[in-house]
C-alpha cells in the first residue's frame, strides 16, 4: 500500500488537508447567482484588480446595469407567472357558471332521458336545397330519420323530439344525430354541433389550460365553446 493511501487528514497537521480528500469531497452547486453572490464577487474583482492597469469605471457600471437589468427582468417574470395563475384561478371560477348549461360540442352525442325535445345546429355557409337527419343509437341503428325542405345560409335548427319512425318513445340512452345536405346538386355530409349539458369544469395541471366536462364523459377545450344554451 502507498504511503499517501495510509495517510487522512485527520492524522496530518491541523488546518491540512490531503488533496485526495478534497476533490473527492460532494460539492453544492447553486446554479443561480443573487444579489449578495455578485456583489461579494463585484468587491472581490475590485481588490484584486491590477494597479497598474484598473478596469475602467465604465466597465464596472455597465456590470452592474446588466446585473440590474438581469434582477428585473426575473422578478418581472415571477410576478407574470404569479399574475397567469390568478388569472387561470378566475377563469376556472368564471367558468362555473356553465355547470347545468348546454354547449354546441361538434359529433358528441345526445343523452336522451324522455327530454320532449333535443337537437343541435348544423352550418350552411351557401345554404342548401334539402337537409336529411338520421338518428342513430349507440348499436348504430338508424331509429328515425328527419327530412328537412330548403334552407338559407347561415346556422340550422335540427330538433328531434325522441321519437322512433313509428312516433314511440325510443329506449334512454345514447343518440347520434348525421345530417347531410344537398348543395350545388351533390349531397355531402354536413358536421352537426349538438347540444349536451355541463357538469364539470377542469383545469389541466400540465398547461393550465380549462376546459369543460359533458354529460357523457366528453371534454372540449373552453376557447372551442361556440354556443351556449339554457
Amino acid at each position: 500500500m502507498a504511503i499517501a493511501d495510509s495517510l487522512t487528514s485527520a492524522s496530518l497537521l491541523p488546518n491540512v488537508t490531503r488533496y485526495e480528500d478534497v476533490i473527492n469531497t460532494p460539492k453544492t452547486q447553486n446554479e443561480e447567482m443573487g444579489q449578495q453572490q455578485f456583489l461579494q464577487l463585484f468587491t472581490a474583482q475590485l481588490q484584486n484588480q491590477n494597479p497598474l492597469d484598473p478596469v475602467k469605471n465604465e466597465a464596472f457600471v455597465a456590470q452592474l446595469a446588466q446585473f440590474s437589468q438581469l434582477e428585473a427582468l426575473t422578478n418581472m417574470q415571477t410576478s407574470l407567472d404569479g399574475f397567469v395563475d390568478s388569472m387561470v384561478g378566475q377563469q376556472v371560477l368564471s367558468s362555473a357558471n356553465l355547470i347545468g348549461k348546454t354547449v354546441a360540442l361538434t359529433g358528441a352525442p345526445l343523452n336522451y332521458q324522455g327530454q320532449a325535445e333535443m337537437g343541435g345546429v348544423i352550418e350552411l355557409p351557401e345554404g342548401a336545397s334539402g337537409v336529411g337527419v338520421q338518428v342513430v343509437n349507440s348499436q348504430g341503428q338508424v331509429v328515425r330519420n328527419l327530412i328537412l325542405g330548403p334552407q338559407m345560409p347561415g346556422e340550422t335548427q335540427l330538433k328531434w323530439n325522441g321519437a322512433d319512425e313509428s312516433g314511440n318513445p325510443v329506449p334512454y340512452g345514447e343518440y347520434r344525430l348525421i345530417a347531410s345536405a344537398v348543395v350545388n346538386e351533390a349531397t355531402t355530409p354536413v358536421p352537426v354541433n349538438t347540444l349536451a349539458t355541463v357538469t364539470a369544469v377542469l383545469r389541466s395541471s400540465v398547461d393550465n389550460s380549462v376546459t369543460v366536462e359533458v354529460q357523457g364523459g366528453t371534454t372540449i377545450a373552453l376557447n372551442d365553446v361556440k354556443r351556449i344554451g339554457q
